[in-house]
């Protein structure tokens, strides 16, 4: 699809304060840019929605990855790519960087960022449900100062989130992953690369003293938003491993299919999406359980 290209005001501040200042004095008026790479299809369609861009690609502020005994921190302008070459994001958190790898072609990971994947607000964007799956936090900085959010509460409705006007993403936390975990990242698409997703799912849990003390399931492009499917996540956490069974997983089956809301599209239909859904969490729990069974081996 071709249209007119239309014409652009690009803005490049020369620090973050300077790109705060300019979104505080002009609320609403400009569009903060990264990589790009999710503004080229309606550039090029002539469907861009704004046309004046704060380019944040040079501020040094919103780069690196900062590592501390509790979380991992990641600059709001960390790649794709970045996260993919990482070591300890591939040590702890595999399936964002699992996420990161089925994203797009090598040009986009190379200048897709994070924040940009986060703020634009796509539910089949493919890294959120990794993110919800780590239990990630935003923060969301302006002039008046830095809040963090919950990442699971930041998509308040389609393309919609609790940003204000004057706030930019600056980093994104996720709390280490320790002890006997299990990371679970599946993406289902028309085809194996370079595709979007129909059903996109990622889990994280953790087991302690024969129970799964943690269980978080992140979902994408099955509703609005990018969602934790809490109702699902109920049901298996503080559940004794060996309890685990048949009938449990048929009961996360359909707890998931009351977390879950999805529509027909272009893509797909909302009954692919819920038959699709229930088997990868049947799936996952199976392969949960079994690696429960064994020891962790750490790289």
């Amino acid at each position: 699809m071709k249209g007119q290209a239309p014409s652009c005001t690009v803005h490049t501040p020369a620090s973050l304060v300077g790109a705060l200042e300019i979104l505080f004095a002009e609320k609403g008026t400009w569009r903060p840019l990264a990589g790009g790479t999710d503004l080229m299809v309606p550039f090029a369609a002539g469907t861009l929605p704004f046309t004046r861009f704060l380019n944040l690609w040079g501020l040094d502020e919103l780069r690196g990855i900062e590592i501390s005994p509790e979380n991992i921190s990641l600059g709001a302008l960390t790649t794709y790519a970045d996260v993919r070459s990482h070591s300890l994001l591939r040590a702890e958190f595999p399936n964002l960087v699992q996420s990161a790898r089925v994203t797009g072609a090598m040009a986009i990971q190379n200048r897709g960022t994070l924040a940009g994947n986060i703020a634009n607000g796509s539910p089949a964007a493919d890294t959120p449900p990794s993110l919800l799956a780590y239990g990630a936090e935003v923060q969301l900085q302006s002039l008046a100062g830095s809040r963090w959010v919950p990442y699971e509460s930041f998509h308040t409705d389609y393309k919609q989130t609790v940003m204000l006007p004057e706030e930019l993403i600056t980093r994104i936390r996720l709390p280490r992953t320790t002890g006997d975990t299990f990371h679970f990242f599946r993406k289902v698409g028309t085809r194996k690369a370079q595709a979007i997703s129909k059903v996109c799912l990622a889990a994280y849990a953790r087991a302690e003293e024969g129970r799964v003390a943690e269980f978080r399931l992140g979902m994408g492009s099955v509703a609005p938003v990018p969602l934790r499917a809490l109702t699902t996540e109920m049901l298996i956490q503080g559940q004794r491993l060996e309890a685990l069974d048949d009938h449990s997983i048929a009961e996360a089956k359909q707890a998931l299919l009351e977390d879950i809301r999805p529509i027909d599209d272009i893509r797909s239909t909302a009954s692919y999406r819920r038959k699709v859904s229930a088997n990868v969490l049947g799936q996952l729990l199976e392969a949960m359980i079994e690696r429960f069974k064994r020891p962790q081996i750490r790289a």
